[in-house]
């Protein structure tokens, strides 16, 4: 992702399983007040990456954007949540 916006995702949910359409991204937990520190999870060869912190799966699916998921938002949008 250098070069562009890193894409944020979050599980209000409470999902087991999240595609997204990328491999870097950050995950927040739920959304503010009740995230968890804002993490950069990384792929690489993989096509799935458990979170740390929530314990979410997210599994790479390409054909999807980078702002979409499957279920349908858990596409974060840092910007709104700063204004």
């Amino acid at each position: 992702m250098a070069g562009g916006k890193t894409p944020h995702f979050h599980n209000d949910a409470g999902h087991a399983r999240i595609a997204i359409g990328v491999k870097e991204f950050m995950c927040v937990g739920a959304t503010p007040p009740y995230d968890h520190p804002h993490v950069f999870l990384d792929m690489g060869d993989d096509n799935d990456i458990v979170c740390p912190y929530c314990s979410t799966l997210y599994v790479h699916d390409a054909s999807l954007s980078a702002g979409q998921t499957e279920p349908a938002g858990c596409a974060f949008d840092i910007a709104a949540d700063a204004a």
